[in-house]
């Protein structure tokens, strides 16, 4: 199945041969009534694929007859091509009136062709369907599905497809499944009905994950149907069976619309087949009432506010940056491509502070009510008076990020000096600068324990976040590797950024998968993703420290959330032992 073998061509035959066997419910004489209408299947290629590149693959549409051309329809997105009998239960369902009048789109996998007639095409099925990342959601949502808008019916009529992801399902079978699920799971925007048969939750290219995944992030709005047998595969990537069930309970366990068929048989289509008829009823029973989110772990539900999203607070800046709060709860933050600092107004829009920041990067305010901040273009830290004015703290060195503590010391990160020796600095309220610790990757974000007694370093070049203790002449002991970060398949390392930690003493930490929030133990509890997928730092602001900022490229956005900040410019804070 994920090599070219002969155990692969005997698994792809069985495929086949399940395909083309009709499901139970569509057996019957009835099926066969000429009164029920019957759709269109029309088989393309498609070989212009830039997130594929040199790739070449066939796909079909399904057209059911009752499509008027004028209503967008719903869509079904299969892997493999024409499984489950596809085109036939659609026309079953959709003349039931068990499910909406849908569009098929049934995509066989990607094949680059070999060179010579001597060498091996690649076969790009694994690297397409087994993989994590949005890659292949972008290949259907900015490639194919646009394709077939391109295309007409047999009598000239435009097929109008529907960009809501409430009339969207997506599905398929082993690898396949996977696929569908990644999709989902990436863009849960345009697609929220996931039907998966034996799926390959195993560890080929990450997708042995998914189970955590699932327990941690904040829901999306996604239905599942997953189906599986006793006699699944069990080999060197995972036993199938065991990885269908561990994600069906992970999806239970945060509170997913999720069902299943568990069966006796093997990694064949043949179960699927026979379910698929059930499952498309399930996936789409109450539309088009939207599919809900899941109500998420204890964790989530502890710091996250039921219904309350994310707002948008500004946009259109080069790249936003050093989200801080003063002790009202003001919220400031940098552009530094344009070296300007905004203030959020009392109205919640974005006004300037400063006209030019020096372009200003991380900042604080310290116990004086002055804004702190490195100036990466004069290579110091600086400290901004309410009138705009500033004062020189430390000269040379080129900050990235930096905090305050209540009794006035200032950390700060600088990964610029020497590459992949990044350097800790501490700056005494004396004005006393020195080196307190040399060696991370890139050192980036950076806070204090809500009790002022722990400095946390984020290394974003790897999946750490370091912890020290700091001691009595600002010096650093202790040094560890402490949180230990999520990674998503599409980077090499985390991209841990702005870091801040609650009055709860959990570390909420700005990465490449969104917000990582941590308890005191060291563990990634809960993931929380931006609308726009990016995230460089955060704050908590607000009258009461309980509404969350996080800078987000071009961006600003805000959420209300149920824990509130540390703030380190007042007096620490000792939180309640974590549990172990």
């Amino acid at each position: 199945m994920f090599c070219l073998s002969v155990r692969s061509v005997v698994l792809a035959i069985g495929f086949l041969l399940a395909a083309l066997a009709l499901p139970t419910s569509l057996r019957s004489d009835d099926a066969k009534k000429d009164d029920i209408p019957r759709g269109e299947v029309k088989g393309y290629s498609f070989a212009q694929s830039k997130i594929f590149p040199g790739t070449t693959r066939g796909y079909s549409i399904y057209v059911p007859k009752q499509y008027d051309g004028k209503t967008p329809a719903c869509v079904y997105v299969n892997q493999d091509g024409v499984q489950f009998k596809a085109p036939q239960v659609f026309d079953q369902l959709i003349h039931e009136k068990a499910m909406p009048v849908t569009i098929g789109v049934f995509i066989s996998p990607g094949v680059v062709p070999a060179a010579n007639k001597e060498a091996l095409p690649r076969y790009n099925r694994s690297y397409e369907y087994d993989g994590l990342g949005d890659a292949y959601a972008r290949f259907l949502l900015d490639e194919i599905l646009p394709e077939v808008e391109k295309k007409t019916t047999a009598d000239g009529r435009p097929l109008l497809l529907s960009k809501s992801g409430n009339d969207r399902a997506i599905g398929g079978s082993s690898s396949g499944a996977v696929c569908a699920f990644t999709a989902a799971w990436e863009r849960p925007d345009a697609f929220t009905r996931v039907f998966s048969a034996i799926g390959t939750y195993v560890g080929l290219r990450g997708a042995n994950n998914y189970p955590t995944l699932v327990r941690k992030y904040e829901p999306r709005p996604l239905r599942v149907f997953l189906q599986d047998g006793e006699a699944d595969l069990n080999i060197y990537g995972g036993d199938w069976w065991m990885a269908n069930q561990e994600l069906e309970r992970s999806l239970k366990f945060a509170g997913y619309q999720v069902d299943h068929a568990w069966g006796k048989g093997g990694h064949s289509g043949q179960h699927g087949t026979e379910v698929f008829p059930e499952a498309m009823r399930w996936l789409w029973k109450g539309w088009p009432e939207p599919v809900k989110p899941g109500a998420g772990s204890a964790q989530l539900q502890e710091i996250l506010i039921p219904g309350e999203g994310w707002q948008l607070v500004g946009e259109g800046y080069k790249f936003t940056e050093g989200a801080a709060a003063n002790a009202k709860g003001e919220v400031f933050f940098n552009d530094v491509g344009a070296s300007k600092t905004y203030k959020v107004g009392p109205e919640g829009k974005p006004v300037i502070f400063l006209d030019d920041s020096k372009r200003g990067d991380g900042q604080r305010f310290g116990p004086d009510g002055r804004l702190y901040a490195n100036a990466s273009a004069t290579s110091q830290v600086l400290a901004w008076d309410a009138d705009g004015k500033s004062t020189v703290i430390a000269d040379g060195v080129r900050g990235n990020d930096l905090v305050v503590q209540h009794e006035g010391g200032v950390y700060l990160t600088d990964p610029f000096t020497t590459p992949g020796k990044s350097s800790v600095w501490y700056v005494s309220p004396k004005g006393e600068k020195k080196t307190v610790d040399v060696g991370l990757k890139f050192a980036n974000g950076i806070t204090l324990s809500p009790d002022q007694t722990l400095l946390y370093v984020a290394d974003s070049n790897t999946h750490w976040v370091y912890s020290y203790q700091i001691k009595a002449d600002g010096s650093l002991a202790n040094k560890q590797k402490y949180y230990h970060l999520h990674v998503p398949d599409t980077a090499e390392d985390s991209g841990a950024d702005g870091l801040r930690t609650d009055r709860d003493g959990r570390l909420w930490v700005a990465t490449r998968s969104g917000l990582q929030v941590c308890d005191q133990a060291g563990r990634v509890n809960a993931i929380i993703p931006t609308p726009n997928g990016k995230i460089s730092n955060l704050t908590f602001g607000g009258p009461d420290f309980d509404v969350l900022y996080a800078t987000c490229g071009d961006k600003v956005f805000k959420r209300k959330v149920k824990v509130k900040g540390a703030n380190h410019d007042q007096a620490p804070i000792k939180p309640k032992a974590p549990q172990l």
